[in-house]
């Protein structure tokens, strides 16, 4: 026993030190053969561990594995009890794994003993003999059970942590791989950058002889070799399209299927490839499919000279990375398709943006008539200078919009526009609005602030109804147009600055000089270059791309489909007044938007014809009170029109202008001159 222990103790595996035992025990025990049968308890089944047996008989091969329910060496382990074999010849006939190895000539009987410890059932330990066992025999076999089963424990505990600590080998160096994979994906933004780079890493881990990426042409339905990475290879493996993917093949690729190719598969390849896969001596290939949500991109190939050199694992280990390299394909192509429509569509804008340009050299000014054509020439000419503009239309007709295009059209387009009203700021704070003000300078001036002309300094000040300003605010305006400086509101310095100045006014500013309300020495430096912006009444023909254009800008940002204005409402809303002009317009379309559901857009006709006939009211009375206004000037000149005191001077236009009035308002000499009065004009 002390011998069993030393041999049990010190030889390196099982099976050498079965062979010392059945050595020891022949010179005690006769017996032929001694075996260990290893249980796998979850399925029931016995291995071969490892066995001894005399030269001259055959015996179990290691490895054998066998089903051991209803045999009695099944038993034994289940009762945990010796079992005597009376008979091995009937007992293996249960057992087809064991009868086709059984010695030759086959032993009389045998023994089985349990091998288990406290902690579990570990298998079998079995004696065959040609003659009967003694008492002694088995008592012995016994005890050198329990010494193998301590040994067999120690080394299914062994086998056991090797097989874990090579299980965390493999799964660090899976992780390393698909790390290795993702920092691929996130640093290769060219995709045969990342083919290569993946193709280092997969060999690094697989030991493979080449990785080939193939991608799908769908048009053509055929795979195009992407990059092949065959280090090895004595010639480079021809460029073969692999065309008219069978539709099995396509439902391998949706499906992700992975595939395991021997060398039967291998030559159904095109000619070319499988031979020279052939010379290459490529003998198994794990085929990967590369999809994605989209649809199928292509496959990836690894193949290697070694006869089944993948398995199940490594093909569950290359669908994860060919998942991770097809969703970087399927950004590239979202990203290139991005790219493409981003600049298709700005290519469209510079081309429209230089047919605009082409035809009207503005942006956003919306007409083709010939009065506004007028306006764009005058534009045109003045804002490549720095002269001061002077903009005078009615309410609504654009004149930010004309201000806005001098500015984007001069030389200082690359500097700020800065607008300010007016007429919509309390007159005690346009100083200040104007000029800023440091801080303390009035109650309620709690920081200092930067005034317009100082944010404007280098661009353009536009200042809409110029007519509201103060008197007493005019001589500092004057002032810092002419010698462009000022002081700030509470302060003594002197600021300088570059402003070109656009003003603009629907007031009637000589009149206004004539009544006192408006400095002549300011009118003259403001009308350097004057604009009159006709009506929108004087530019009908403008109104239908007016209409389109509200109604497509509205209608988008309401989210509305409309196509469609009948044509009656087009000459309706073309033939309408406009009183209010664009502005008035804007508004109105806007709330025929509001109140279309469908493709056309509603317009409330009775309101246009209520405002057209409330226009022709209004300006019947205003023709009727202009005709009386021109006879009694002209009764009270005696029909006297131009010259000193004359007709044209009183009422304070032109002379040519007040001949065209006559003339319009049919205003006959009968009705301003005494019959008995020869004078003339």
């Amino acid at each position: 026993m002390l011998d069993v222990s030393n041999i049990v103790a010190t030889q390196p595996n099982l099976g050498a030190a079965l062979h010392s035992l059945r050595r020891i025990l022949a010179a005690v025990i006769s017996f032929d053969s001694v075996s260990i049968f290893l249980l796998d308890e979850e399925s029931g089944v016995a291995r071969v561990l490892a066995n001894d047996y005399n030269p001259e008989l055959s015996g179990l091969k290691v490895g054998t594995k066998a089903a051991i329910s209803g045999t009695l060496i099944g038993k034994c382990i289940t009762e945990q009890q010796p079992i005597f074999i009376p008979n091995i010849q009937n007992e293996v006939a249960h057992v087809p794994e064991f009868s086709s190895q059984v010695p030759n000539p086959l032993p009389n009987c045998g023994y089985v003993f349990p091998l288990s410890t406290s902690r579990r059932k570990l298998g079998a330990l079995a004696f065959t003999k040609s003659d009967d066992f003694n008492g002694g025999d088995v008592e012995l076999m016994s005890s050198i059970a329990s010494h193998v089963a301590a040994a067999l424990e120690s080394a299914v505990a062994s086998d056991e942590a090797a097989r874990y600590l090579r299980q965390i080998a493999d799964d660090r160096d899976r992780f390393r791989l698909l790390l290795e994979i993702n920092n691929h994906v996130v640093t290769k933004l060219d995709m045969n950058e990342l083919f290569r780079a993946a193709s280092a890493s997969i060999r690094k881990y697989l030991r493979n002889d080449f990785t080939g990426f193939w991608l799908l042409d769908t048009d053509a339905a055929r795979l195009d070799c992407a990059v092949l990475d065959f280090p090895a290879g004595q010639n480079t493996l021809p460029d073969v399209p692999i065309p008219d993917i069978p539709g099995d093949d396509f439902a391998m690729l949706r499906a992700r299927h992975p595939e395991l190719w021997s060398t039967e598969e291998i030559g159904k390849l095109p000619h070319a490839l499988s031979s020279a896969l052939a010379r290459q001596q490529i003998s198994s290939l794990a085929i990967i499919p590369l999809t994605t949500a989209n649809g199928p991109l292509g496959v990836i190939a690894t193949g290697s000279k070694q006869t089944n050199a993948f398995d199940q694992e490594d093909l569950d280990l290359l669908s994860q990375i060919s998942s991770q390299i097809a969703l970087a394909m399927d950004n590239a192509v979202a990203y290139g398709k991005l790219n493409a429509s981003k600049d298709r569509i700005e290519e469209e804008r510079l081309y429209l943006e230089s047919e605009i340009r082409s035809e009207f050299n503005f942006d956003d000014i919306v007409g083709n008539s010939p009065a506004l054509r007028k306006v764009l020439d005058q534009i045109a000419i003045v804002a490549p200078t720095d002269s001061t503009v002077l903009l005078h239309g009615e309410t609504g007709t654009g004149k930010e919009l004309i201000a806005r295009a001098i500015h984007s059209n001069s030389l200082r387009k690359g500097r700020t526009f800065v607008r300010l009203n007016c007429a919509a700021i309390p007159s005690g704070l346009v100083e200040s609005e104007l000029f800023g003000h440091e801080r303390g300078a009035f109650t309620g001036a709690l920081m200092q602030k930067r005034g317009r002309f100082e944010l404007a300094d280098h661009g353009s000040l536009f200042l809409d109804e110029i007519g509201d300003i103060t008197l007493d605010l005019q001589p500092k305006l004057l002032r810092a147009l002419q010698e462009k400086e000022f002081e700030r509101l509470g302060s003594a310095r002197t600021i300088q600055v570059d402003v070109r100045l656009i003003a603009a006014t629907h007031r009637d500013l000589p009149g206004m000089i004539r009544s006192n309300q408006f400095r002549e020495d300011l009118f003259y430096r403001l009308n350097v270059f004057p604009i009159e912006i006709p009506p929108l009444r004087e530019r009908r023909e403008d109104i239908p791309l007016l209409v389109h254009y509200f109604v497509s800008r509205l209608s988008s940002r309401m989210q509305k489909r409309i196509k469609i204005v009948s044509k009656r409402s087009l000459e309706a809303i073309a033939n309408a007044p406009w009183p209010g002009n664009i502005r008035q317009l804007e508004n109105f379309i806007e709330r025929c938007v509001i109140l279309s559901n469908g493709e056309e857009l509603n317009v409330p006709l009775a309101e246009i014809k209520t405002l057209s006939d409330r226009a022709f009211a209004v300006r019947s009375t205003l023709l009727e009170t202009e005709r009386q206004a021109i006879i009694n000037a002209l009764k009270s000149t005696s029909g006297k029109v131009a010259g000193p005191a004359g007709a044209a001077e009183r009422l304070g236009v032109k002379r040519t202008t007040l001949q065209n009035k006559i003339r319009r308002l049919n205003i006959k000499r009968s009705e301003y001159q005494d019959p008995s009065t020869s004078g003339r004009d």
